[in-house]
């Protein structure tokens, strides 16, 4: 009858509606809570202990994203943790890029949380890291009001617009929104740079860190925030509101002491910066850290109740341009180079290291959770690259138009940030004497009239060379940037090119400069076959690829220069090492035909033949 039918129709109804919200709740992300109280990290309401391993998302390429994170899973680690390189997205004044390949960062933090790991963000705005500039945009130095990592409202203004835009990608992935980020480190290791800055008084210090704090909670940050430094930095480093925590500090009871001080003498105690492993420059030795003195240390905070973050857990590739530079008193730059190895326990490329495997097994004594078993290693392939084409990097000064000026310009007043540039000025007289260029940041090649005279290098203070340049001669030099310094307080002077005068026997050489903007930031066309001997050339090959995989190019036999990989720039090689091997993803590469350009700057021999090795070839400094 129709009551009978009505019923039906009702129950029916309900049944609808009771699958469509099981339905919904099984889409919606489970949540929890985290929180620093009474001492202690605190997820969903227990105590927890973090145990993290850093990785940048900008140093791995997106497709191996997933497999980099599942080292970490099962590794043991329940966390991990990245930069944020302002540099990285805001890619020109005014261009942000939160989306293109390994750009996007929101990707990268949901990738994290497929994986079941919590995110710790470090967004800075100073990153160190040994990435160019710290993580600053090289084009803040063209603002003569703006003072880099201060209380100065230009460069406080320009923050705030990064924080913001940052927040944008990441406010609603906070652990309160349902999401992984757990916490978010206000400024980094500020605390360093307050004891290398005393000509600043520590009250405007200690504005400009607390301006970058409040910008993060205005933009939307509601994790707990934390700061890391030296033990003994923590007077300069720490911020009222943000926990403090300690980089490489070994000792715990020292750990303690000082994070009571500054914490109302309570926990939670956290190493921000645990070293399995550290940064390299080029022409010093590949250092290495020993497997058992990080299992030691590891044992030692795992007794001793201490949350970690191994740095680097996965160190990964500074490709392009974005390795940065350090300074000491015997080298005026200390370039990194490209390979960011970091002797971490999970390789470059993204193999388990014996390293990896201890950890792994002193982990799984003392957690509570599943850890997985290791993912399979990504395959190496070694196919044979012969080089069919060359060019004469001079030819593309017919393709540039020059820039002229009484005066030499920088690479900023250029505006250009990163590659070469070739400033060149013919003689009508001879001249014959001393060439100094005190200014050069950072190498250059020099010819006289396209013949190599000579090479001056920042790096070995190595600023002057004897020349002799007839009547109606041309003096070329070509510059290289190396990557901005990164650490210490000449992160301040990071213009490059030639940044004061050329002399010649004292006498300033002024007037009709020509410079030539070479960025390089795209692989360059090459075709016909002119190779002269120590003159900068391009190589081009092609070479087939029946099933992709990593590769690593062996540049030993090499000079200086870059490499790039169907399009993609792989970065700097230089044959005074350590580094003599350059790694090639294999998801860049495709089942087929693949090319390769190559731009060989010193060219002291021709080659015809590109080659390839199955393992990295990191720790090999040339005679």
């Amino acid at each position: 009858d129709v009551c009978s039918s009505d019923l039906l129709s009702f129950i029916s109804m309900r049944r609808i509606l009771f699958i469509i919200l099981v339905a919904l709740s099984c889409c919606k992300p489970e949540t929890h809570t985290f929180q620093i109280a009474q001492g202690e990290f605190q997820y969903d309401n227990k105590p927890i202990k973090i145990y993290s391993g850093e990785m940048h998302y900008a140093r791995i390429p997106r497709e191996y994203w997933q497999h980099r994170l599942r080292m970490i899973k099962a590794m043991g680690l329940n966390a991990v943790c990245t930069y944020v390189f302002w540099n990285f997205h805001e890619t020109a004044p005014g261009v942000w890029d939160f989306e293109t390949d390994n750009h996007d960062l929101a990707a990268f933090v949901k990738a994290a949380r497929q994986e079941g790991l919590l995110v710790i963000l470090r967004p800075g705005p100073y990153a160190c890291a040994e990435w160019e500039f710290g993580g600053y945009p090289w084009w803040l130095q063209n603002n003569k009001d703006l003072v880099i990592r201060a209380n100065n409202k230009p460069f406080l203004d320009s923050c705030r617009v990064y924080i913001n835009k940052l927040a944008d990608e990441v406010r609603d992935l906070q652990i309160t929104k349902g999401g992984p980020i757990i916490m978010v480190q206000a400024e980094n290791e500020f605390g360093s740079y307050v004891a290398q800055r005393k000509d600043i008084p520590l009250e405007d210090h200690k504005k400009y860190s607390a301006a970058i704090h409040s910008m993060l909670i205005e933009s939307g940050i509601d994790v707990p925030l934390f700061t890391s430094d030296g033990s003994w930095l923590f007077e300069g480093g720490s911020i009222k509101g943000a926990l403090p925590t300690a980089n490489g500090e070994d000792n715990v009871d020292k750990l303690k002491e000082v994070v009571n001080q500054y914490n109302n003498n309570q926990g939670p105690y956290m190493v921000a910066e645990f070293y399995p492993g550290w940064l390299d420059h080029w022409a010093e030795p590949f250092v290495k850290v020993s497997t058992e003195q990080v299992v030691q240390q590891t044992e030692k905070y795992l007794k001793n109740g201490v949350s970690f973050n191994y740095y680097m857990v996965h160190g990964g590739t500074n490709f392009g341009f974005t390795s940065g530079a350090n300074y000491n008193k015997e080298f005026d730059i200390q370039p990194d180079i490209t390979s960011y190895d970091y002797d971490a326990p999970i390789s470059e490329s993204g193999q388990a290291t014996e390293k990896y495997k201890a950890v792994r097994n002193l982990l799984k004594q003392y957690v509570q959770y599943d850890v997985p078993e290791i993912p399979e290693p990504i395959p190496v392939i070694t196919p044979s690259i012969n080089l069919t084409a060359s060019a004469n990097f001079f030819d593309l000064k017919n393709s540039i138009k020059s820039v002229v000026s009484d005066s030499l310009l920088t690479f900023e007043q250029l505006n250009q940030g990163h590659g070469y540039v070739l400033y060149s000025r013919k003689f009508g007289q001879a001249v014959k004497g001393k060439l100094k260029v005190d200014g050069l940041r950072d190498y250059a090649t020099v010819y006289v009239n396209q013949k190599r005279v000579g090479v001056l290098n920042r790096m070995n203070k190595q600023y002057e060379l004897e020349i002799d340049i007839p009547a109606n001669g041309q003096l070329d030099l070509l510059v290289e940037n190396m990557g901005r310094i990164n650490y210490g307080a000449n992160i301040v002077f990071n213009t490059k090119g030639i940044i004061s005068p050329v002399l010649i026997n004292n006498e300033k050489i002024t007037g009709n400069w020509e410079m030539y903007k070479l960025p390089m930031n795209q692989q360059p066309n090459v075709s016909g076959s002119v190779p002269v001997n120590t003159l900068p050339v391009l190589y081009a090959g092609q070479f087939n690829v029946n099933e992709p995989g990593d590769m690593f190019l062996d540049m030993s036999d090499w000079g200086k220069g870059i490499v790039y990989i169907n399009g993609h720039h792989l970065g700097r090689y230089w044959s005074v090492g350590p580094q003599q091997t350059l790694y090639v993803p294999g998801c860049w590469l495709t089942k087929g035909r693949n090319e390769v350009v190559i731009f060989e700057q010193l060219n002291e021999s021709v080659h015809t033949v590109l080659k390839t090795v199955d393992q990295p070839i990191l720790d090999s400094l040339a005679r």
